[in-house]
């Protein structure tokens, strides 16, 4: 995941030493923030005589039209108009080859992306634009997932309230970009920021089921119904690599993955055994409790012996309530 530092929050140096600084510690991208000011472009033309680190745009106006020209003049890397203050369509420059994105806040829905499907990406505003050092808002993790499900081909970038734990979830998540102002400038330094954003153990200040699938979108299988070929066919329609099952109120029966149906195959070839359910199930998997923070899901995943691709979440009275899917952790870290 990358981190596009928001420049204008480093309030203890000029832009010069600001981006001297993140320069020396190889920030992915430089973060830009413009309220309707077409000043901006005029920090972005000084940007480019002491930095080739590239620039993440991110304007705040009703009429955008005004910035198209200035865009074709001062190109960036990516570029972001906020949906909210719009009075009139975004039509986009076809000279601009920069990526392209939409921003929206917390209050606004994903649908509102439904109109610039012609954009790379979406920005998720997580605490209120304009406030720096605010709490990310947990409502988020769900926007985040829901916008991965419906355009699994686009970008993911968020800004507001990114601190090491929020990193580590948005990592998890398949979030591309990560927007970091107040975190990055307050601590004791950048590089220790930075560490602290890319590191993998952090204090906790959320549960698993904030960031959770949660079972209504998990392959399940019944009991009831789980013959091999149902099983199999939930597993190749989930598009997830693996079936959770159940028995009829939801107490978790076991897993099915990639790997336990080459176990399967496996046992199948040496013994001509038809492979059953029971073959496939695995009874026993690692799970995580819900209400469990992020530090100690960090601990249960050390101490495993195993890598751990799906973690089966589950309530207090083991009934399955989710799972932990950390593909797009291990595609993060690529």
């Amino acid at each position: 995941m990358k981190i596009s530092a928001s420049i204008y929050s480093d309030a203890r140096n000029n832009l010069s030493a600001t981006i001297a600084d993140l320069d020396a510690h190889q920030v992915d991208l430089l973060h830009v923030d413009c309220n309707d000011d077409l000043s901006v472009f005029d920090d972005i033309i000084a940007l480019r005589k002491i930095t080739d680190i590239p620039v993440d745009l991110h304007i705040i106006t009703p009429t955008p039209s005004k910035f198209y020209a200035r865009l074709l003049e001062v190109p960036v890397e990516y570029i972001t108009f906020q949906l909210e203050p719009l009075q009139e369509p975004l039509n986009w420059p076809p000279a601009f080859k920069g990526s392209k994105g939409v921003a929206i806040t917390t209050d606004t829905s994903i649908d509102a992306f439904e109109a610039h499907e012609n954009c790379d990406f979406i920005l998720i505003m997580a605490t209120v634009p304009g406030q720096s050092g605010g709490t990310f808002n947990k409502d988020n993790f769900r926007k985040i997932r829901t916008f991965r499900k419906r355009y699994p081909n686009k970008s993911i970038h968020v800004d507001g309230g990114v601190n090491g734990e929020v990193s580590f979830i948005l990592r998890n998540m398949g979030v591309s970009t990560a927007v970091s102002g107040s975190y990055l400038f307050k601590g004791p330094s950048i590089g220790n920021a930075l560490m602290n954003l890319t590191a993998r153990s952090h204090d906790s200040s959320y549960c698993v089921e904030d960031f959770m699938i949660p079972l209504e979108e998990c392959p399940v299988a019944s009991t009831e119904n789980a013959s091999t070929e149902n099983i199999l066919e939930i597993i190749e329609n989930g598009k997830l690599g693996f079936c959770l099952v159940t028995k009829p109120d939801n107490q978790l029966e076991g897993i099915v993955s990639s790997a336990d149906i080459r176990k399967a195959l496996l046992h199948q070839l040496k013994t001509q055994e038809i492979i059953t359910p029971k073959l496939l199930i695995n009874p026993n998997p690692v799970t995580i409790q819900a209400s469990d923070s992020v530090f100690t899901l960090l601990k249960l995943l050390k101490r495993t012996t195993f890598p751990v691709m799906y973690l089966p979440v589950i309530s207090k009275d083991q009934k399955a309530v989710g799972i932990l899917n950390f593909v797009n952790l291990i595609k993060g870290e690529l």
